[in-house]
């Protein structure tokens, strides 16, 4: 298995969806990284050899994209400031419920988890 930025992309899949294993990449930077790396995009993750692992690593850095640790990192620091700011959406986030506008009453069950049902229970005779 190929090793990028510490992550083990999968060997048997073409390059453009192996590289959106890293995280911070998606579909259309993994086919402009191929693209500007000069790889074909029929070729397998396993194929590479260490100059192409090289250029595609130069591509990445040269557009100083932040992928994986340094973007999950910048995320949850965002998230962090939104809370200690007190902010509305921090607020939501603290809570686990949904930040966006959503409605709560009937769904935001994915945010919310399952239902936890309050009220009378039948005793037993």
């Amino acid at each position: 298995m190929p090793r990028l930025l510490g992550v083990e992309i999968p060997a048997k899949k073409k390059v453009s969806f192996s590289l959106r294993y890293i995280y911070g990449i998606g579909p259309q930077r993994a086919d402009q990284i191929i693209a500007e790396a000069g790889i074909s995009p029929d070729l397998r993750a396993q194929d590479l050899s260490e100059e192409q692992l090289n250029k595609i690593l130069h591509v990445i850095t040269e557009h100083k994209w932040v992928v994986e640790g340094d973007l999950r990192r910048e995320i949850a620091g965002n998230l962090k400031r939104l809370q200690a700011i007190n902010s509305y959406r921090g607020s939501r986030h603290r809570k686990s419920l949904p930040v966006r506008g959503q409605r709560t009453s009937t769904n935001a069950r994915t945010r919310k988890g399952p239902r936890k049902t309050v009220g009378v229970t039948k005793a037993a005779e």
